[in-house]
C-alpha cells in the first residue's frame, strides 16, 4: 500500500459517526456531525500532505540521479512510488466527486 494512504488510513476509519448518536433536532449530534466531517478533512489534508512529499522526493532523487549523485534503480524506484501516489491520489478524487455527483441528485 502506498505509504500516504496507509497511514492516513486508521485515521479515516476513527472518524466514523456513531450511528446511535444522531438524532433528529439534538445539538449533540450535530456536533458529532461537525466533530466527525473535520476529522475526516483533516485525514484527507494529512494524506494530500503525505502524497506531495512523495512526489517531491521522488523529484529530488530524480535531479540527483541527473547530477550522476543517485543510482538508476533508486530514480526508477522514487519516480514509480511517485507515479502509484499520484494514481491513487487521482482515484480518490474521482471517487469523492461522484459520491458528491450522487449526492447532488438525491431528492431532499
Amino acid at each position: 500500500m502506498i505509504p500516504a494512504i496507509g497511514s492516513a488510513a486508521a485515521r479515516v476509519d476513527t472518524f466514523r459517526l456513531d450511528p446511535t448518536s444522531m438524532s433528529v433536532g439534538t445539538t449533540a449530534a450535530g456536533e458529532a456531525h461537525a466533530a466527525a466531517g473535520q476529522g475526516f478533512a483533516a485525514a484527507m489534508a494529512d494524506m494530500a500532505r503525505e502524497a506531495n512529499q512523495t512526489v517531491k522526493s521522488a523529484e529530488a532523487t530524480s535531479i540527483q540521479g541527473v547530477n550522476g549523485k543517485a543510482s538508476t534503480q533508486a530514480v526508477v524506484d522514487a519516480v514509480m512510488g511517485a507515479e502509484r501516489t499520484l494514481q491513487t491520489a487521482i482515484a480518490i478524487r474521482d471517487k469523492v466527486v461522484s459520491a458528491y455527483l450522487e449526492l447532488s441528485r438525491m431528492s431532499i
